[in-house]
């Protein structure tokens, strides 16, 4: 409820008066309705010039980029401006622009198309290819060329794939008579003279030279998943390209995956047709039976495939990482326990398929996969980053029996790994050790002979990233803060000197100025029984601190990512400065358990009690700023937040509904028994030994207690969180007499952004409900 008037003597015509004036001064301003629709006002935000066709603040496109084996020069896709084709040539799909692929010369910027648009029409075709993506063979001679995509889950992994080469300009497409849009994952041998594709789970291997196609496997099937991987290998290890070349060209490795055994997920789609249309795949929930998995290697002549032997039950394992040694005497792969607090690196055999345990990392509760292994001295060692003292380190690892090497001693978190140069006996990696809400490049020796060095700029306080080059000498630099777009620059290592700007976004920064600024900080918020909590806040534009707003906090709280960060938001950020445009402050926190760099403790804390500690921290905090910050209204308290933020959103509003008035949930989990093994395993261990921590953790268990405003959204095709999540919340919504509001979007998964106008709808629709449920004017 609102705040009872504190002046009781003011005279009814002057509190009247004073009444319309806070009203008027609250309503957006002329032209912008309530769901900030409309506006030809350049300084004022909407819904449609964020979210709407004409995508006014997007980001500039540049690449993809990719550096020649050698770092001699890099290339990119760009639009092939000189391109004039005959009068009926177009390119395969009216939406996608003519492109082309250029080179540059790192330091001099040399420009040369090399890949012509002519160069990508095949015989008896109208126009050129339109190109997804692209990929050298090692000599660069030749390009493998990604077409005619489609999607699958997340991405778009099945299409055509050509190869053209620069020598005989010729244009091949690989695959023989397989039908369109069925190829996934086609690489270059080491040599370039053939390549290995998947097709319907089985891996082929096919001449460049006369097209000639090998089929390696032929037990792949609907369950027999050959050279790719299963959904839940796929959404949590990032496990998609299942095959790798060994570096002599003799020998592929792969992963193979049996789903049969796993229970198997409905989505139904009941608008493309008069009858429902069933997608049905295996999804393995909490507690239920995994796929069976297994790495082995085969004869890229063909022949049968010899399996390493890891000693456990193919059910109850992952591998989410696999690579060749550079000799190809082994395949070095990790593997994980079903509890995820143990990752062994393993050493296979590929003539005996025996296997050698090389390393082990352990945890009381989860230890993280090393996305990318970086060998050095010639293969005698490898660099990994382990959380053993407490912090995330880099150590350096003998592939021997010889002890781990701290690389980065210090009371700091190294986020990753950006690039090593050998020949300067350096590795280069992300930190931020005084400030976990940014990023920046560090350089440490590889011997361990001295400490640390920043090589980010002192004076580019924010978020960076890098992609280096093989050699360690280039890098493209990202570099962005909270409400400033990206800049990409070519940055030569080690002194960071700048050589051009690739992308410096100059439409997206002029757009940006001409807004109405809004007010930012960065803050910590104290409590009293934990540590300090990283927040941001973003005020209205002429903010008066003698008023009173609404607050709303915008959520995820989870271990996979963190939302208080130092960098460019895109259009969550622009959203949200609408919303202070129209007299919201907005504020997010990052709880304890969230993936920032401020030690093991902090992100380890919530192990076993996922949705439990975080809401927590979450309430407290907002205790603490409405105390401290006496212009925030605590009668106008909302939240929202997506997918874990959604989950997050429901615990707040139903854990503490003397807190907050209104939450906005979407994609969310309600039961934590829903989610697939890998990611809530990893956090909460298995249903049977932690059945508590799985009742408590989960928002149903507590929707009894809604009492204020709650809109539920959800894609009813959401392959991740399944809508099975939104139906039994409502029903337990329904069995306690709660009040609330639901939009389903058919068919959407959890992106909720296919098809016409579903993105600007979505966010119209918070927009308006904030602005009903929450609204600037009590």
């Amino acid at each position: 409820m609102p705040d009872e008037p504190t002046t009781a003597t003011t005279p009814c015509s002057a509190r009247l008066t004073a009444a319309v004036l806070a009203i008027c001064s609250s309503l957006p301003p002329s032209g912008v309705a309530a769901d900030g629709t409309s506006s030809p006002d350049p300084s004022r935000l909407t819904v449609e010039r964020i979210f709407g066709e004409a995508q006014e603040f997007k980001t500039e496109d540049w690449g993809p980029a990719r550096w020649f084996k050698d770092s001699s020069a890099y290339t990119t896709l760009e639009i092939a401006e000189k391109f004039k084709p005959d009068k009926d040539a177009k390119p395969a799909t009216d939406s996608e622009p003519i492109k082309e692929i250029v080179r540059y010369a790192p330091e001099s910027g040399q420009r040369e198309v090399i890949v012509a648009a002519q160069d990508l029409i095949p015989p008896g075709q109208p126009g050129p290819l339109p190109i997804k993506d692209y990929a050298w063979s090692d000599d660069a001679s030749k390009v493998l060329l990604f077409t005619n995509t489609k999607r699958v889950w997340r991405e778009e992994t099945r299409g055509d794939y050509w190869v053209f080469d620069r020598q005989s300009r010729e244009l091949k497409k690989l695959g023989g008579e397989a039908e369109p849009s069925t190829l996934m994952f086609a690489t270059f041998s080491p040599d370039g003279r053939n390549a290995a594709y998947v097709c319907r789970n089985n891996l082929f291997v096919q001449s460049i030279e006369n097209l000639r196609i090998t089929q390696l496997t032929t037990d792949g099937s609907a369950t027999i998943i050959n050279g790719t991987a299963d959904w839940v290998n796929e959404e949590e290890f990032g496990l998609r390209h299942g095959l790798r070349w060994s570096p002599d060209g003799q020998f592929i490795a792969y992963w193979q995956f049996d789903t049969s055994g796993v229970r198997e997920f409905k989505l139904v789609n009941n608008t493309d047709g008069l009858y429902p249309e069933i997608t049905s795949y295996a999804y393995p929930k909490v507690g239920e039976t995994n796929s069976a998995c297994r790495v082995g290697v085969v004869d890229v002549g063909g022949g049968s495939t010899r399996w390493f032997q890891t000693g456990t039950n193919p059910r109850n394992h992952y591998i989410p990482r696999m690579e060749w040694a550079e000799d190809s005497r082994h395949v070095v792969f990790q593997h994980l326990n079903r509890l995820q607090n143990t990752n062994q690196v393993i050493a296979g055999d590929p003539r005996t398929g025996a296997t050698q345990v090389l390393f082990t990392d352990r945890d009381d509760t989860w230890v993280e996969v090393m996305k990318e292994m970086h060998w050095i001295e010639d293969g005698k060692r490898f660099l990994w980053l382990s959380e053993r003292d407490s912090w995330q380190h880099l150590y350096a690892v003998s592939a021997t029996d010889k002890p781990i090497q701290l690389l980065t001693p210090g009371a700091f978190d190294v986020i990753s790994i950006a690039g090593v140069d050998e020949p300067q006996r350096c590795v280069y990696f992300i930190a931020s050790p005084d400030n976990p809400t940014q990023r920046y490049l560090y350089r440490a020796p590889l011997d361990a002979t001295g400490a640390a060095v920043r090589v980010s700029p002192p004076d580019q306080p924010g978020t960076h990233s890098y992609n280096f080059s093989g050699d360690g000498q280039w890098a493209f630099h990202t570099y962005s803060r909270f409400g400033q777009a990206p800049v990409v620059e070519l940055v030569q290592l080690p002194d960071h000197k700048v050589i051009r700007t690739l992308a410096g976004n100059t439409a997206l920064r002029g757009k940006l100025t001409a807004l109405k600024p809004c007010a930012t900080e960065f803050f910590r918020v104290n409590l009293s029984d934990g540590p300090a909590l990283d927040a941001w806040c973003i005020k209205p534009p002429d903010f008066d601190p003698a008023r009173r707003y609404p607050l709303l906090f915008h959520v995820y709280g989870e271990p996979a990512a963190s939302t208080v960060v130092d960098r460019w938001g895109g259009e969550n950020h622009l959203w949200h400065s609408l919303l202070a445009q129209q007299g919201y402050v907005v504020m997010s926190i990052d709880n304890r358990g969230t993936a920032a760099p401020r030690g093991r403790e902090w992100r380890k804390c919530i192990y076993r009690q996922i949705g439990i500690l975080a809401s927590a921290d979450q309430a407290a905090a907002t205790r603490e700023i409405l105390r401290e910050r006496p212009y925030l209204d605590p009668a106008r308290v909302g939240i929202w937040g997506w997918s874990g933020g959604g989950s997050m959103s429901l615990n707040a509003i139903f854990r503490y509904p003397d807190l907050y008035q209104t939450a906005m949930a979407i994609a969310f989990v309600a039961n934590q028994r829903f989610y697939d093994t890998i990611y809530q395993e990893r956090y909460m261990g298995l249903p049977a030994d932690n059945e508590a921590g799985f009742t408590n953790g989960s928002p149903i268990t507590f929707a009894h207690q809604l009492e204020g405003n709650l809109l539920l959204l959800y894609g009813t095709g959401d392959d991740n969180c399944h809508y099975q999540n939104c139906e039994v919340l409502v029903n337990e919504l329904i069995r306690h007499s709660k009040h609330f509001s639901q939009m389903p979007y058919p068919n959407q998964s959890h992106a909720i952004k296919e098809g016409t106008n579903v993105k600007r709808h979505l966010y119209q629709t918070l927009t308006r409900y904030l602005a009903e449920n929450l609204p600037v004017t009590p």
